[in-house]
């Protein structure tokens, strides 16, 4: 028997047996082979079965009592007289003519009393005859002679030591001949129904069976026909002893090699198990009845029902003993070890020359091997993934198949965790026990823990740990149903809603018990671990997924991951630029998973394996009343001087890191999940760029989602922010070098913003080239203003001075969302002159750059996205002005972009566009108004007053007429953008226009409501700016809205070629209305003629003041045209008569003076007086004397 095991692939390659048991009509042909065989041994004359074993006949002489000497060519089990009442009652009728019909359907009986002892033995020895007979080779030779060319090791064996079958049961999978199949299959089913049929088995285990007691040979002790149970009895033994328990017996290598290897030939079929399938066959006509047998389908069928109420505790038992042998084998796994065959071929899971056979074959050596081939994105057959995920799920839930738990783990299951075996529940009461929640662990225990959670991998899919996954199926549901079944998201995702309303008790502790040892193995989390295993095999020197270094242990990797992401430069951190182009950086995707585990850590202090070693002391000293989960690192800030010195390092480090992501601070999280679901999820969810989400929550302090305890949360840590420049890591890394070089010495972040904002405040009024503070830091103190001018609070200066005034004008107003500030705005004549002095130096600022206005962005935060994405933030207002009277504005923004048009009105100093096109025209027309103002005092509109009189002149720039011209419009739709009219005529508008007031309506009602009353207005003052209204009117026909709607089809007909501006449209309107041959719209002819009564009236009103106002007036005439033609041909007459005139004056003047010189001529004057003309220029030289000069001027009287 000794010489027949020979089987060196058999171990791996019986597992994968391919055919199922087979059915009724597939056994014709194996019946039929072997019938010939026995055909012809009995035509060789051979003996009758219990003949041809003479050591069985010598164990059994009962046996051979009962059997003829010698058998007939057509013999029948069903012909014997032992077996033909069992045969009559067990088996159909139409099977008796098939031996191995018969003997299939009596050795499956359930219980071996329901077969006839006699009946028992001459099976047995019928099976023993068919394996043990050299006649079968010679049958297998014939059947399978095509397979064995085929199959090149078959072909080679020795014939006549039964290597031949077992070669082809090796290759089974191979085999295409049917009949080949079928003989190949009947053999195994035959030999697993004892052990004893197993070639060698006897001779291996003879002293571990009779040390264990586990049976006998002798037949006398036990029936031979239940040796399935002396194999389950060894199982066990083999068990007892990996996991160490006391007085386990201590089995023969060889031994083990023979149990194993009936365990993985028998892994096939549930059948050939034959202790297991008698104690599981009800259940598995329970659970499985629709599941075929073959290729271990009913094996993973009953796996999977193992924890059911209604299993049978047998079968339970007997399951898990074989759970544990494929814990030591995964060959015992058919389904696995097929499933798997060319994975581990490929990644050389089973060629590790360095380590011990016995462990290669380990379950959990396959399932690490494997997994780091999925982990580092090699790709693994879905089929093989898929039989994985069963075992680590199997893992998971029964502690009792990974020895180490059993052995190391014994004292913390039998203190804490005894009576909760099933479902996991052991394992995470055990996980419980390890995060210190009940008591100290031992480190073995701990260890081994550890280990198993790598191995099963729940991290990768969290439906592997079905205590966690029954316990959060709700929970998943609500909370994560957007993601894919399975995904590892699903773990992140969890952890995003602990401590929210949507959580359930016992899913956050099975989560936290999870996450406690995952946060201690960054490869345990398949995200980061994707992400970051480039980075950590550059940065960190790490090794393979399941590969270890005592130089860098898993819990070390991530805190080198987490140096690279966040170490500052004062760390030894390099800039930026020099260590990207060293590689010294973390990737963008890699960055992003260490915030996300941050985040989780924050959430309980014993996530963080640092923080909860260097502060257990601590933790216990001044938190132990602090048992709120969250609560533990707020108490350790709040204690951050009384720490021990390397608590206080670590506790100092996330207290910085809060500034750069808020998800950190736990407590204020769970808070403002309401605002944050609201208006901040996209920050929270994706969050990439640091501070973002504290930002969004600043922004969003008095949405009707924020609670108090969120708001007050948020302001304490702006509070906290701007009393320490380090706390504020944006703003540190964004302006650290701008800080050296423009605020040395300034450590309060307070005054180091103020520095900053001063100096670009600067550069931008004188329009520097080059700002001397750079960019990125520009953009990021944009960020820090707008937060400080959120409450006034967080500006010390501007809220000492204005406490007595937000006491006397804004007491009911509460702090934060700019209230206060906008309450001083709306106040600003009433305020004192200090406080005075700085809103307007506030209102400056944000002028230039609006961006900084916090109102205004929060207000207008949509309409912004909608008009202004492409404009740049020191043009936002100047977008929203120009987009304010769309019909998509918002009526919320609408009205504060008018409130801030106000403000630019009241002085040209808060109109930097303005102020930029004037800056040589308000020195050149409106110095006297500058002269008489002080520097702390607003204009209160008269600059820009004094620039519409200039524009209506003609007299501006270019660029300062287009900035008026803009002012103009706006104001003429809106009286309230005129400071000068609102203030003079405040009283004639309540008096006069109280409807057009009331409506709110930027039409220009109520301008055209004061016009048309003009001659009712009382106040002096009033009129003025009525009639200064009137004549700008007269510029530009769009200042005046009311006539521009009522004749805008009138100049689309007349007027289209005529470019506006300068009143050149009016004037075409005015010609238009003269004309006698053009019919204009009535509302527009009328609207015409009561402007020209109006200017009638303003003229006579206020006429010109000299000759400049004339002429200005004049060439702002809509008749100007007229008025110069008129003037020109004047002129033109005049000058006609004055040159006819001359002439006739000249004429005479001669005649006079030839007359007197007449009677001074001698005579013969004649030749003379023809002579007189050429000395005429002599003669005129010659004055006559003083009498005659009176003469003739007399004469012309």
């Amino acid at each position: 028997m000794a010489d027949c095991i020979r089987v060196p692939l058999l171990l791996l390659l019986m597992c994968i047996l391919s055919s199922v048991h087979p059915i009724r009509g597939d056994r014709v042909g194996a019946d039929m082979i072997v019938a010939n065989a026995e055909k012809q041994q009995n035509l060789a004359g051979g003996p009758a079965p219990a003949a041809l074993n003479p050591a069985a006949a010598e164990r059994n002489p009962g046996a051979g009592a009962s059997l003829p000497r010698r058998r007939s060519a057509g013999w029948k089990l069903a012909e014997e007289a032992v077996c033909r009442e069992d045969l009559t009652r067990l088996c159909p009728k139409h099977s008796w003519n098939n031996n191995l019909a018969v003997l299939e359907c009596l050795q499956d009986k359930k219980e071996e009393t329901e077969i006839a002892a006699e009946c028992n033995h001459l099976l047995w020895n019928y099976k023993l005859n068919l394996t043990t007979d050299p006649k079968f080779e010679s049958v297998a030779v014939e059947v399978c002679k095509t397979t064995i060319s085929e199959i090149k090791e078959c072909a080679a064996e020795e014939l006549g030591k039964g290597y031949l079958v077992s070669c082809l049961v090796d290759h089974r999978s191979n085999i295409s001949d049917y009949q080949c199949n079928q003989y190949i299959t009947k053999m195994t089913s035959i030999v697993f129904s004892d052990y004893q049929l197993i070639c060698g088995f006897t001779e291996k285990c003879r002293d571990d069976i009779n040390a264990l007691r586990c049976g006998s040979i002798s037949t006398g002790e036990k029936d031979i026909h239940s040796q399935g149970e002396v194999i389950a009895c060894l199982e066990k033994g083999l068990v007892r002893e990996a996991e160490e328990q006391p007085g386990a017996h201590a089995i023969k290598d060889e031994c083990k090699k023979a149990i194993m290897r009936v365990a993985e030939l028998s892994s096939d079929d549930f059948h050939l198990d034959r202790y297991l399938y008698f104690a599981c066959r009800e259940d598995r006509e329970r659970f499985c009845e629709n599941t075929l047998a073959g290729e271990g389908r009913v094996y993973k069928c009953l796996f999977n029902h193992k924890f059911e109420e209604a299993m049978s505790e047998r079968c339970r038992e007997a399951l898990t003993t074989r759970q544990k042998l494929i814990a030591q084998d995964y060959k015992v796994s058919y389904s696995l070890a097929r499933a798997c065959k060319s994975d581990l071929r490929k990644y050389r899971c089973s060629v590790d020359t360095n380590m011990p056979r016995a462990r290669e074959a380990r379950l959990s050596y396959l399932l690490l091997c494997l997994e780091s081939a999925v982990h580092r994105g090699r790709v693994v057959s879905g089929e093989c993934q898929g039989e994985m995920m069963d075992y680590r799920r199997m893992l998971m839930e029964d502690f009792s198949l990974s020895p180490e738990i059993v052995l190391h783990c014994r004292s913390e299951i039998e203190g804490h965790c005894s009576g909760l075996h099933r479902k996991g529940r052991t394992l995470h009461c055990l996980m419980r026990v390890g995060r210190g929640d009940m008591g100290a662990i031992d480190p073995n225990c701990q260890r081994a823990l550890q280990t198993l959670i790598q191995e099963a991998d729940p991290g990768a899919d969290y439906r592997i740990d079905r205590a966690l996954n029954e316990a959060c199926e709700s929970v998943i549901q609500t909370a994560c149903k957007h993601i894919r079944n399975g995904d590892p998201m699903i773990l992140s995702c969890l952890m995003e809603h602990l401590y929210t309303e949507k959580m359930v008790e016992d899913c956050e502790h099975r989560l936290l018990e999870l996450q406690y040892f995952i946060a201690r193995d960054w490869k345990l989390d398949p995200i980061l671990y994707k992400k970051c295993q480039g980075d950590a095999a550059r940065l960190c020197h790490t090794h393979g997924w399941n590969e270890t270094s005592e130089m860098m242990p898993p819990g070390a990797i991530f805190s080198c991951l987490y140096r690279h992401a966040y170490r500052s430069v004062e760390q030894g951190r390099r800039l930026p630029d020099e260590a990207e182009n060293s590689g010294l950086t973390l990737s963008r995707d890699c960055k992003v998973e260490v915030q996300r585990i941050l985040h989780q850590r924050a959430l309980d202090v014993k996530l963080d394996p640092e923080l909860q070693r260097r502060c257990m002391t601590d933790l216990g000293k001044w938190c132990s009343e602090k048992t709120e989960a969250g609560q533990e690192l707020e108490c350790l800030q709040d204690h951050l001087e009384d720490l021990v010195s390397d608590c206080r390092d670590v506790v100092g480090n996330l207290t910085e890191l809060e500034s750069e992501d808020i998800q950190i601070e736990a407590l204020l999280m769970r808070a403002c999940e309401p605002v944050i679901q609201a208006h901040c999820h996209e920050v929270a969810d994706n969050q990439i760029d640091t501070g973002d989400l504290m930002e969004c929550l600043v922004q969003n302090k008095h949405q009707k989602e924020m609670n108090e305890k969120c708001a007050v949360g948020v302001t304490h840590f702006q509070l906290i922010q701007i009393k320490d420049f380090r706390f504020s890591y944006k703003f540190k890394t964004a302006c650290k070098e701008d800080v050296l070089k423009l605020c040395p010495n300034i450590k309060k972040k307070v005054d180091v913003v103020i520095c900053l904002s001063t100096t670009v405040r600067n550069d931008t009024l004188q329009e520097v080239k080059e700002q001397r503070v750079s960019v990125k830091c520009r953009k990021q103190l944009r960020v820090e203003e707008v937060e400080m001018s959120e409450d006034i609070r967080l500006e010390p200066e501007l809220y000492d001075s204005c406490k007595q005034d937000i006491t006397k004008l804004c007491q009911n107003v509460a702090f934060g969302n700019a209230q206060v500030i906008e309450c001083l705005k709306e106040n600003k004549r009433h305020l004192s002159s200090r406080c005075h002095q700085r809103i307007f130096k506030l209102q400056e600022v944000e002028m230039v750059d609006p961006e900084l206005d916090y109102q205004l962005m929060r207000v207008c935060k949509h309409m912004i996205r909608r008009f202004c994405t492409e404009s740049e933030g020191k043009n936002v207002l100047q977008c929203l002005k120009q987009n304010k009277n769309s019909e998509l504005m918002d009526p919320k923004c609408k009205q504060m972009i008018t409130k801030r048009q106000i403000t630019q009105n009241t002085d040209y100093r808060l109109n930097p566009v303005l102020r930029k096109a004037c800056k040589a025209d308000i020195p050149k027309f409106c110095q006297s108004i500058l002269n008489k103002a002080t520097a702390d005092s607003e204009l209160e509109g008269q600059v820009i007053s004094c620039l519409k009189l200039k524009y209506a002149d003609q007299r501006l720039s270019s660029d300062c007429e287009d900035q008026i011209r803009v002012i103009l419009q706006e104001s003429a739709l809106d009286y309230r953008l005129d400071p000068q009219l609102q203030l003079h005529c405040t009283q004639e508008i309540s008096r006069l226009c109280p409807e057009e007031a009331a409506a709110q309506e930027q039409t220009g009602q109520v301008e055209e409501c004061l016009k048309v009353n003009l001659l009712k207005i009382k106040q002096e003052g009033c009129k003025k700016e009525v009639l200064n209204m009137l004549k700008e009117s007269k510029a530009d026909i769009f200042v005046d809205p009311v006539l521009h709607t009522a004749c805008a089809l009138d100049i689309k007909h007349h007027c289209a070629a005529i470019p506006p501006g300068r009143g050149r449209q009016m004037s075409c309107l005015m010609e238009a209305l003269q004309d006698k041959r053009v019919r204009l719209q009535p509302e527009c002819k009328k609207r015409l003629q009561d402007r020209i009564d109006m200017w009638s009236y303003a003229a006579k009103a206020a006429p010109a003041e000299g000759f400049s106002d004339l002429a200005a007036q004049v060439l702002t005439s809509p008749s100007k045209n007229y008025i110069l033609t008129v003037i020109g041909t004047g002129v033109a007459l005049l000058f006609l008569m004055g040159l006819l005139c001359g002439r006739f004056t000249k004429r005479v003047t001669q005649e006079l003076k030839d007359s007197e010189r007449a009677p001074l001529l001698p005579a013969g004057g004649g030749r003379r007086r023809s002579e007189g003309g050429g000395r005429r220029m002599q003669a005129a030289k010659v004055r006559p004397p003083p009498e005659h000069q009176q003469q003739l001027a007399g004469s012309f009287m």
